[in-house]
């Protein structure tokens, strides 16, 4: 291969920066409005239930992905790289270096939730202390358990599959390199993405007043998120770049999913949760290049340090 993904330094075609900008932000703007298609265009009537809203809003998430991906191709011209593994490899669609793509971002992403850690070992060394071996004889029967709930749980599908999927594929996967072949910087493509990222969740200021929260509290609500997902849109950029497969993000997100925010001291763990913590956040920053050095996800870098070649192109 003559790059990492098998792709000719030269082969992107160059677009305008400007064009880039606009879209990755409609984009942005159809990932949402997608959402709200079935009532408002198609005049649907309103689901009956949750797990039918989410059925749908997971169709609508479907659509919006792929007409991004479709677009992001033709502004691209991908199809003229001739191979299809090469169409997927500028996507971050790639079946080498998988496993250094999962297990290294899953670890390096854990080292925050260290003090999330301590505190939950130690509300489960409590819970064995007070329940006795009964806890431990019903172990593997709660697993059990949990896992047929998740399965049926349509919560889990939206938090755990199809929202770090979907949005991965597009706020990444195609924004990025668009981004890049606009002759933007890695540096200013890492900040600036995931302004897009907030942006489509700008509509959750919308649904919490329909639900009768008031403006104030709404806004407040929001505003934490899209600090917390600007924080998670530079991470989830920096790994795209750095290690050139979508998958690194995707677990990352997941994760993140799953344990919420890190925990930064708890008064039940007498500030141990607070020690792990801080030292996690240390090693976190400390590992964050040497982990996510290019040279451990692809076989040639051809003098390139970004995955696909881009930075020689431009």
């Amino acid at each position: 291969m003559a790059t990492p993904a098998g792709l000719s330094p030269a082969s992107p075609p160059a677009i305008p920066g400007a064009a880039a900008v606009a879209a990755c932000a409609a984009m942005a703007v159809s990932y949402v409005a997608v959402l709200y298609a079935p009532t408002v265009v198609l005049r649907l009537p309103p689901p009956t239930s949750l797990r039918a809203f989410l059925h749908r809003r997971f169709a609508c998430a479907a659509v919006a992905s792929t007409a991004s991906a479709l677009a992001t191709a033709a502004l691209l011209r991908v199809w003229s790289l001739g191979d299809f593994a090469d169409m997927l490899a500028v996507f971050g669609v790639r079946k080498d270096h998988l496993l250094q793509a999962v297990v290294i971002p899953l670890l390096l992403t854990s080292l925050v939730y260290a003090g999330s850690f301590v505190n939950r070992l130690w509300l489960l060394a409590s819970s064995w202390a007070r329940d006795g071996d009964e806890v431990g004889v019903s172990c593997a029967q709660r697993l059990v358990l949990w896992i047929q709930a998740a399965v049926d749980d349509v919560m889990v599908w939206r938090n755990y599959v199809v929202a770090p999927f979907t949005e991965e594929l597009v706020f990444r996967a195609c924004m990025i390199p668009l981004l890049l072949c606009g002759g933007f910087k890695m540096s200013t493509i890492i900040f600036l993405s995931p302004v897009f990222f907030s942006l489509a969740h700008l509509n959750h200021l919308f649904e919490l007043q329909q639900q009768g929260c008031n403006f104030m509290r709404s806004l407040l609500i929001v505003g934490v998120q899209l600090g917390y997902t600007v924080i998670f849109g530079w991470y989830a950029a920096f790994l795209f770049i750095r290690t050139g497969n979508l998958l690194s993000p995707i677990v990352a997100h997941v994760f993140c999913n799953m344990m919420g925010l890190p925990v930064f001291s708890s008064p039940r763990t007498k500030g141990v949760a607070s020690v792990a913590f801080l030292a996690g956040s240390i090693c976190f920053f400390w590992l964050l290049f040497p982990a996510t050095s290019p040279e451990l996800y692809n076989t040639r870098l051809d003098r390139c340090r970004c995955w696909h070649g881009f930075c020689n192109w431009k």
